[in-house]
């Protein structure tokens, strides 16, 4: 059952990367930091494919050079972070 939803939420990552950024791939720095902000907020409330989305969207909002993580770039800057909350139908 794991493996399954492991499955489901990397298929509505890589779909979410590709819908948000336009190209059929995201780089794997890209997929790491998703990654870390999946985890970020696993205890959210919210579906995992609903938080797949949102920190794709916000990894999409971020400058290619930026270093800091998704979670700590989303508290500087609340404009991005409600915008993607609510094209990921955050609840």
């Amino acid at each position: 059952m794991k493996m399954l939803r492991a499955a489901m939420v990397l298929g509505a990552m890589t779909m979410a990367l590709t819908f948000a950024s336009g190209s059929a791939m995201a780089g794997a720095d890209d997929v790491a930091w998703v990654s870390k902000c999946i985890q970020d907020n696993k205890r959210e409330g919210q579906s995992e494919a609903t938080v797949a989305i949102y920190c794709s969207c916000m990894n999409n909002q971020m400058s290619e050079n930026e270093t800091l993580s998704i979670t700590a770039w989303e508290q500087k800057h609340p404009k991005e972070m409600a915008m993607c909350e609510k094209e990921a139908g955050w609840k």
